[in-house]
């Protein structure tokens, strides 16, 4: 029996949704409040302001994309869900960056992990950053919130045999692991959550808190581009926004203005920087785009006896912190153990080589796991940063600095992978980089990954959490917006996304992003109720 579409059934009933692909005349809306961006925090501030009374606007760049819609295909899949046709990458082309670009944003294709902020991460931006009122138990009450809004539980079902390999190697090894909370209700255990979820058990924006601002009168405009603010004083009069072609690759010449009370720019890392150097938002200390984070990420694969499969089942569902606070909060590089799914154009990007190599390689891809490590970035001097800034034709770009800091962390996760794969039984590991084949042992591992060059296009590197970019903090001389995610200089602007994070956090970071907005986005429905 066919899995209803929730989405469709509402625009059916009458939600209103415009499609900025299909306009035959330039357009003008108006709301009490925009959010431009409709992932984690700008479904979540939309749903909480909607709920408060106040007619909410929704601007997504990307397409309108249903349960119905998604196949489960890859060359489909990434093409259309994903900011720049799953191209997106940083600066110098070494790090490919996965962010979703369509209704739900990144929530529509993430792998579904939800942790809370780790305490010392909070820790740290009080005392480092001056972030107020964000401590662990300050915090706390929205985080149960958004777990009970979002079906945010441990998983409950046995790991997949990729995800198994981590709990058999730590537990050899006597190293920590943990079950991986997931918002999922009624999970059919698929495990292409990265292609959009065709059952609609992964509670992502586009099945909760979108369709919920839909159905209190709130509006969706997608296809359109935000392109700049209209600024006049400490105010901002507009929203200019530019309409997409329908494969959401370039303007098509329709202009929409958006006129409104308060704007909410929910675009994330990258993108919410973006809207600002386009807008020439004043910015005297020239914070904007500074101080982006990636939660860096390095490879380990290894073949097995045993048939793994790592396309079935939850993505992700077991990891390991045990390396994670191992030197303090802001000691040497550490990081986060996880595993990729692996489906087979990514895979075989992933794993290197050309021609009959790569074909072997693939070969083996049902016998293969990956373990993958997040670096914690933004907590030392020495760490490898970011900046956002513009191309010529004013789309975004991430320069990342690498530093022998951050490689040492690179390093070290290599030596700790390849241990916890052999441990779990692994025939053969290799790291992933140019200069690394499959080895047999961990002793002729530890030589290899001892001797690799790490450098850039060598090492295999990615990232799929963009955070910072408009830190949060009391000192407008370090900071883009208060705690409150005001704009330190822009009277009715606010930042509800993961640019607003000091550092990265540590931990995959919806669940954060979510709490966070939804206590900024509740403390703004009070201040506008006010007003």
């Amino acid at each position: 029996m066919p899995v209803p579409d929730l989405f469709a059934q509402g625009l059916a009933r009458g939600w209103k949704v415009h499609d900025g692909s299909r306009l035959d005349n330039d357009l003008t809306l108006e709301a009490d409040v925009v959010i431009v961006g409709t992932g984690a925090g700008g479904g979540t501030s939309a749903e909480i302001l909607s709920a408060a009374g106040f007619k909410v606007l929704l601007v997504e760049e990307g397409p309108l994309k249903t349960s119905s819609d998604f196949k489960l295909q890859e060359a489909e899949a990434y093409s259309s869900l994903y900011q720049e046709g799953i191209g997106r990458m940083s600066k110098d082309g070494a790090i490919t960056i996965l962010q979703g670009r369509a209704v739900g944003g990144t929530t529509l294709v993430n792998w579904t992990s939800s942790f809370r902020t780790p305490q010392p991460t909070l820790e740290h931006w009080a005392q480092e950053h001056g972030v107020k009122g964000h401590g662990s138990a300050e915090m706390a009450p929205w985080f149960e919130k958004m777990e009970q809004r979002l079906g945010v539980a441990p998983w409950a079902i046995p790991p997949n045999s990729n995800n198994e390999v981590i709990r058999n190697g730590c537990e050899k090894l006597g190293y920590h692991w943990k079950v991986i909370p997931r918002n999922v209700r009624g999970c059919w255990n698929i495990g292409y959550c990265g292609m959009g979820c065709p059952t609609n058990a992964k509670q992502s924006m586009l099945v909760t808190t979108i369709p919920a601002t839909l159905e209190k009168g709130g509006e969706l405009l997608y296809l359109a581009r935000a392109n700049r603010l209209l600024i006049d004083g400490d105010k901002v009069t507009g929203l200019e926004c530019l309409g997409m072609d329908e494969r959401c690759v370039a303007p098509n010449g329709r202009r929409i203005t958006i006129r409104a009370r308060h704007y909410v720019l929910s675009g994330g890392g990258i993108n919410t920087p973006a809207i600002l150097l386009r807008s020439n938002a004043p910015d005297p200390y020239g914070r904007v785009g500074k101080r982006t984070f990636l939660h860096l990420v390095n490879f380990s694969a290894a073949q097995f006896d045993n048939v793994i499969n790592p396309f079935y089942g939850a993505p992700q569902s077991i990891y390991s912190d045990h390396f994670q606070w191992d030197d303090g909060t802001a000691g040497r590089m550490s990081y986060k153990l996880e595993v990729p799914p692996l489906h087979p154009a990514l895979t075989a990007t992933l794993l290197g080589r050309f021609g009959v190599d790569n074909a072997l390689r693939m070969e083996q891809l049902p016998h293969t796991n990956v373990i993958l490590a997040l670096m914690r970035d933004g907590f030392h001097p020495d760490s490898a940063e970011g900046t956002v800034s513009l191309r010529g034709d004013d789309t975004p770009v991430l320069d990342y600095r690498m530093t022998d800091y951050t490689w040492d962390g690179i390093r070290r996760a290599f030596h700790t992978m390849a241990e916890i794969q052999f441990a779990a039984g692994a025939k053969a590991v290799m790291p992933l980089h140019a200069d690394a084949g499959y080895v047999n042992t961990l002793k002729e591992a530890r030589a290899v990954i001892d001797g690799l060059s790490l450098e850039l296009y060598r090492t295999r590197l990615g990232s799929a959490h963009v955070m910072g970019g408009c830190a949060m903090g009391e000192d407008p001389q370090r900071a883009v917006c208060d705690s409150l995610g005001r704009h330190h200089q822009l009277a009715n602007l606010s930042i509800h996304d993961g640019s607003l994070f000091p550092t990265s956090i540590g931990a995959n970071p919806q669940l954060s992003v979510y709490g966070l907005t939804a206590k900024l986005a509740s403390a703004l429905a009070e201040r506008l109720g006010k007003a």
